[in-house]
């Protein structure tokens, strides 16, 4: 599985962005899923915001690393690939892809050896057309058509996801399985506890529908895919109902059990 790293990650480019809490939100998306590099163009307040790093809420390391350019040529003059952000059709020959499509080609370009980036747009208008021509192709989001306008952070971070979901989509470890499952041997042993105990009590009635029903219970068992510890849970509480505890309570509870 191929790890995202600073060397094989792509530049995050914002081009003159207007609001600080943009940037910091962005900073901060950008860190949740392993992106580092962040370059600002004509950031309207100049640089830094103290406003920036309260919005990046603790991702720090990716603002203080940030670069200025003045342009959008100057941001993007090292990066081989450069896929433009927008969700405004423009007048140019570009492919258009989807983040799922343009993280998979950068991806392909990253591991042969190239730098690239993403190229974001101002809040207000954001790509002009001759900024996207620098670019080798557009990238745009399945938004809704009825309503284009999407916050810029918020589009960082789903490409960022989509980085990050692409490089490595396998759980969290602290989500992992921690516990083992039951083998064939311990579910079998269920099995015949539970079956055993059932036709004490008259449960496989009437004799020829056994079969089935011993069936059933096994499927609905084994698809709850028990851990070691949720079976011998699960044998406690047969042994606990076949034993009858729990049953002076049940007496003393019912008034007809009174005299």
């Amino acid at each position: 599985m191929f790890a995202p790293s600073p060397a094989l990650t792509p530049v995050v480019i914002l081009d003159k962005p207007q609001l600080a809490e943009n940037i910091g939100a962005a900073a901060r998306v950008m860190a949740n899923f392993g992106l580092t590099e962040l370059r600002l163009v004509a950031p309207r307040d100049g640089w830094p915001q103290s406003r920036a790093f309260a919005s990046a809420s603790g991702a720090d390391w990716v603002l203080n690393a940030v670069t200025l350019f003045p342009t959008v040529a100057d941001a993007i003059a090292d990066l081989e690939i450069v896929h433009a952000a927008t969700a405004r059709p423009r007048e140019t020959l570009l492919p258009v892809l989807t983040p799922t499509q343009s993280v998979a080609e950068l991806q392909g370009a990253s591991r042969a050896g190239l730098k690239v980036g993403f190229l974001f747009g101002a809040e207000r208008a954001g790509l002009e057309t001759v900024d996207i021509a620098l670019c080798k192709a557009i990238m745009t989001l399945p938004i809704d058509s009825r309503f284009r306008s999407l916050n810029l952070a918020q589009a960082v971070a789903i490409t960022a996801y989509e980085w990050r979901k692409a490089a490595d989509d396998t759980p969290p470890a602290a989500f992992a399985q921690t516990q083992k499952l039951a083998d064939g041997a311990m579910m079998q042993g269920l099995f015949q506890q539970l079956e055993e105990e059932l036709e004490v009590a008259g449960f496989f009635h009437p004799p020829e529908k056994k079969p089935a029903m011993v069936r059933n219970l096994r499927v609905a068992l084994s698809r709850a895919r028990f851990s070691e510890q949720e079976a011998r849970t699960f044998r406690g509480v047969i042994t606990a109902l076949v034993r009858g505890r729990g049953q002076t309570f049940r007496k003393k509870a019912d008034p007809s059990s009174l005299p």
